[in-house]
């Protein structure tokens, strides 16, 4: 495997964190833990190619980078968390991930935005060792890589949001206690079923909104920065 990009680990259990925070200033007193805007990558952030490997088919959909950009300056923390079952399956590697990984950066920071985070799972139950272990704490609709970022970096899960194209990314949102999240149309989102499920996961304190895509979220950034 190639030289780990900056920030980069991949621990014992094959799980990927990257910690990319940047100063930021916020107009409050003391600091302290703040709402988070998590994404979900393929088919949020980036268009979905099934099993994405390959850093030239990188292609940001349209507001990807405004909506990051325009968080970054309200000093929201956007952290990454996302299912790589391809990994598990044997598909593509880790060197393939990174190269993806750092075109994404790489296209995010000529526009001025950038991630603080990003959190990868590569385990599925049809995996292949040692990615093949069964409904992993950190694969969505499992909250652990939400969990995770709130350990690591200083957030407040219970007034952060989840953007994602499936319900269960909704899901790990609602298991990791978080205010809400928004069902975007694009990558998976139009599946049949996958709306009518992230709706359904609306209740019980927990805010479950629909978008056509990403840019549709701009508006929910004022309320994320207090």
């Amino acid at each position: 495997m190639q030289d780990l990009p900056f920030g980069a680990a991949i621990d014992g259990d094959q799980l990927w964190s990257q910690i990319l925070n940047r100063p930021q200033s916020r107009p409050e007193v003391g600091g302290g833990r703040r709402a988070a805007l998590f994404l979900d990558r393929d088919g949020v952030i980036n268009e979905d190619t099934h099993y994405l490997h390959r850093a030239e088919d990188v292609h940001l959909i349209d507001g990807a980078a405004q909506v990051i950009a325009a968080a970054n300056r309200r000093a929201i923390p956007v952290i990454v968390v996302t299912n790589q079952a391809g990994i598990a399956r044997g598909r593509f590697g880790w060197d393939d991930f990174i190269a993806v990984q750092e075109k994404i950066i790489d296209d995010l920071d000529r526009t001025g935005a950038f991630f603080n985070a990003v959190f990868a799972c590569p385990h599925h139950p049809d995996g292949s060792p040692p990615f093949d272990t069964p409904d992993h704490a950190w694969r969505k609709p499992n909250p652990g890589m939400l969990l995770e970022a709130a350990m690591r970096l200083p957030i407040d899960l219970k007034s952060s949001w989840l953007i994602g194209d499936r319900a269960g990314d909704l899901q790990a949102a609602k298991t990791a206690g978080l205010a809400g999240g928004i069902h975007v149309l694009t990558g998976h989102g139009k599946d049949a079923g996958e709306r009518d499920a992230a709706k359904a996961l609306g209740g019980d304190g927990f805010q479950s909104l629909a978008a056509g895509s990403i840019s549709g979220a701009e508006k929910l950034l004022p309320l994320l920065a207090g």
